[in-house]
């Protein structure tokens, strides 16, 4: 009977599974529910305002409009270097907000204001887009749209009338447009000298503010009071065009532009050593300033005599008067082989007062090595008159020149930046050559390339305004091996100088006349000492 109980048992249990089994796939095939609906699927495009912000609360600028670039990248570039950056942003807030604490300070009768914190905690701000701005000036404009909410703790401790309280910042959150622009792009690392930041609109603001370990913040009335007076002290700072100005680099010595003109009158020497064999010597003066790649300028060569007399002017440009001297070297010309130096020395500029001509007496000497034995041997003398006239405009400001323009020389600078959609018959290897007043200065020469970049820089001293003057700037080809169409014509300009005298500068894009769609960028300075 156990037998038998045990085999129906089973079977039972096994046909019970079964049966389960077969019900169960029938009604998962054959039936239908009623509440099963079909996925539908929409563009964003059919959806109101009001759906798409409850879908997506919170969209990406870099989506909804066309001009902003996504920069994830970016991203994660402040969220590796945040620890760097909070300590730098910290310390620099510091420095902007003591001298408003010490104003208000003495304003309210407080006896001190101290940071016992001052940390932007560990959340970096996320950059929803960036739009950048393309312009033919020397700068580099980008507006990113920055959000942050962050755990930043600023605690300040203030003391007055004998008390003292804590006051503490908390739960942080700013929402900002800055306009950062970069410039002027120098050639040196890291290739702008400036940081120029401006709000484009009044920021978002929101915070905690707690007195004592209160939050003060939920007093009625207060906390839109308290954000009101932010913005608009950060507005009356920052908003555009009022900028914050951050200095990278000095512009003068990264650009290395000519600050003024340095007048040299070489009069005479004295007492000079005889080199030559079979007679006197035959000395001329070689001037140039020292960390200037331009050529060095000379005198005439006066033969046979151990006491010329030259009464030459010469003009060079001065680019940095705090660390460049005048160099002079006395060479006894010869008419075959090397010219035999005969004695040098320097002048420093920083020792010249501007506008002020000052007379020299120059000892010559072997070398500029105080300890070098040779230079204790007399060698003559060399006397010369310089004056220093410092440029007396911004260079990087644009200026109108009064009425009745003097007749006094200056600097015209050509900047020969870059030219686009140059085409060649033959080939396309494109350098400019800039004709002014019978001088021809060249750029160098780029290689199959149809929007070469140069960034080269030419001067041209004027002994007066160059009202009437016209500068000619013609784009060539040359080819780089010897055949037929060695050099070819790619298009030319002329540019009347009467609008540069009377703006200073101008930067503009030029149609390249005898060519088809060919433009090229120059800029135009004038300096006047």
């Amino acid at each position: 009977m156990g037998f038998l109980g045990f085999l129906l048992g089973f079977f039972g249990f096994g046909s019970g599974v079964v049966i389960g089994l077969v019900i169960g796939y029938y009604l998962f095939i054959y039936l239908q529910f009623d509440d099963h609906k079909d996925v539908k699927i929409r563009p964003f495009v059919e959806f109101d305002s009001k759906t798409l912000e409850r879908m997506l609360p919170e969209i990406p600028l870099w989506v909804k409009n066309p001009d902003y670039d996504r920069v994830d990248w970016m991203n994660q570039f402040l969220l590796m270097m945040w620890p760097n950056l909070n300590t730098a942003i910290c310390r620099m807030a510091k420095e902007i907000a003591k001298p408003i604490i010490d104003e208000n300070t003495q304003k309210y009768k407080l006896e001190s204001v101290e940071f016992k914190t001052f940390t932007l905690g560990s959340l970096p701000p996320t950059i929803q887009g960036m739009k950048v701005y393309i312009t033919d000036e020397n700068q580099l404009i980008m507006e990113p749209f920055l959000k942050w909410a962050g755990n930043a703790n600023v605690t300040a401790i203030v003391k007055a009338f004998g008390l003292k309280a804590t006051v503490q910042v908390v739960d942080l959150q700013i929402f900002a447009s800055p306009r950062i622009t970069l410039k002027p792009l120098v050639p040196n690392f890291p290739c702008f000298a400036n940081i120029f930041v401006s709000l484009m609109e009044k920021p978002h603001v929101d915070f905690g503010l707690k007195l004592f370990g209160a939050d003060i913040m939920s007093i009625p009335g207060l906390y839109r009071f308290i954000q009101e007076t932010i913005k608009s002290q950060v507005a009356s700072l920052y908003l555009w065009p009022r900028t914050l100005d951050v200095q990278i680099l000095d512009p003068s010595k990264a650009r290395k532009k000519p600050v003024g003109i340095l007048h040299v009158k070489v009069l005479r020497a004295q007492q000079l050593r005889r080199k030559d064999f079979m007679g006197k010597s035959d000395p001329y003066v070689k001037l140039k300033l020292t960390e200037d790649k331009h050529l060095s300028k000379k005198t005439s060569v006066k033969k046979n005599n151990l006491n010329p007399e030259w009464n030459e002017e010469f003009k060079l440009v001065v680019k940095d008067p705090g660390t460049q001297a005048l160099e002079l070297d006395v060479y006894d010309w010869e008419q075959v082989g090397q010219h035999e130096k005969m004695g040098m020395n320097l002048i420093p500029l920083r020792d010249l007062v501007p506008d002020k001509p000052r007379f020299f007496t120059l000892d010559l000497l072997k070398t500029m090595d105080p300890n070098d034995p040779q230079n204790q041997k007399v060698r003559g003398q060399l006397f010369v008159e310089v004056t220093y006239k410092p440029f007396n405009e911004d260079s990087d400001a644009v200026e109108k020149t009064p009425a009745g323009t003097p007749s006094g020389g200056g600097l015209l600078v050509v900047i020969v930046h870059e030219a686009q959609d140059l085409e060649g018959k033959h080939h396309t290897n494109p350098y400019v050559q800039i004709l002014f007043r019978g001088e021809t200065k060249k750029t160098k020469h780029i290689k199959k390339n149809r929007n070469p970049r140069w960034e080269e820089e030419f001067q041209f001293e004027c002994e007066e305004p160059p009202l009437n003057d016209k500068i000619r700037v013609e784009v060539h080809s040359k080819r780089s091996t010897i055949g037929i169409h060695s050099e070819e014509s790619l298009g030319y300009v002329v540019i009347s100088l009467a609008d540069v005298i009377s703006n200073r500068r101008i930067n503009e894009k030029y149609h390249l006349i005898d060519s088809k769609r060919g433009r090229i960028q120059i800029e135009l300075e004038w300096r006047t000492s």
